[in-house]
């Protein structure tokens, strides 16, 4: 019998993808067996067998639940991330993905590491986001949240831009390159890592610029605070090169002129791991520094 934590359970799934439609079978059944309320969003119930479950959307999930179990890889959660930030429901990760960072319990080892979360036994850990706003003029003409990383980047492959960076209004540089990642700790082993970014430690309170192949070898990434105001601003896109996206996931074109505003977002979000849960660990095994310590 699980305790009175957590008493009604979301489940996410993976999109559009029914190949995960026998781990969430398999997950909501169990917690039904712990006599728990269990909501599947709208999306997951739609690739299950079983159409007894109740279902209902991530805004659903996040007034209705004070849990939610996120099945399948990290863009998931990162999407699961920007719907529930609001709602204050921590997220637990499945990983049917490939690399895990976020996602990090698997699904053979699911139903033991569930046992000790739902008896109490895990580690809490608050993750910030961004908030992205983009103004043309002096009107704001859209605005998206991020876990990972904003990027203002060209869509053509031969043409590079041109952006301008501030600081808390100050200005810092202008940059030609492919474009400029602003990432979180949580996303700094994301695109900013392939794009020569420094690794930061999830519990930082800081931010990482790293600019994408720049023109010049001068220009560096570099880490600041994480409660800094940055502003960028798009100086030439005379051929509709330009636009922002948030985790990947979340695009809009951008005019020349336009200033894009990243700050961090009030609300942070709660990950739950596993009590063993271990970030160097995780690291080691992800990007495979080493099989084994040489002495324990």
């Amino acid at each position: 019998m699980a305790p009175a934590t957590f008493s009604s359970v979301g489940i996410i799934g993976k999109r559009g993808d029914p190949s995960v439609s026998n781990a969430l079978s398999v997950l909501s059944h169990y917690l039904l067996d712990k006599n728990l309320h269990v909501i599947i969003d709208e999306h997951a119930a739609g690739i299950l067998p079983d159409k007894h479950h109740e279902s209902g959307s991530l805004a659903e999930i996040g007034e209705r639940c004070d849990l939610a179990i996120v099945v399948g890889g990290d863009g998931t959660l990162l999407n699961a991330a920007r719907a529930l930030a609001d709602y204050d429901v921590p997220l637990v990760g499945i990983n049917l993905g490939h690399l895990g960072f976020l996602t990090d319990i698997s699904p053979d080892t699911m139903q033991k590491h569930l046992d000790e979360i739902l008896a109490g036994k895990f580690l809490t850990e608050n993750r910030f986001l961004l908030t992205a706003s983009i103004f043309r003029g002096n009107e704001q003409i859209n605005q998206s949240d991020a876990f990972n990383d904003v990027v203002v980047h060209k869509c053509n492959v031969g043409r590079m831009i041109q952006l301008e960076t501030y600081i808390n209004d100050v200005f810092v540089s202008r940059l030609r390159a492919d474009g400029l990642i602003v990432s979180t700790p949580t996303g700094s082993t994301a695109y900013a890592l392939s794009a020569g970014g420094p690794i930061l430690h999830p519990q930082l309170q800081a931010l990482v610029l790293v600019p994408i192949c720049p023109h010049s070898m001068n220009n560096r990434p570099i880490v600041i605070e994480d409660n800094n105001q940055i502003d960028i601003v798009v100086c030439d896109n005379s051929h509709d090169n330009t636009q922002i996206t948030c985790d990947g996931q979340i695009a809009f074109s951008l005019n020349a002129g336009d200033r894009i505003r990243v700050m961090k977002k009030k609300r942070p979000i709660r990950l739950i791991h596993p009590a063993q849960h271990n970030h160097y660990e995780l690291l080691r095994a992800k990007l495979h520094w080493a099989e084994n310590p040489l002495r324990s």
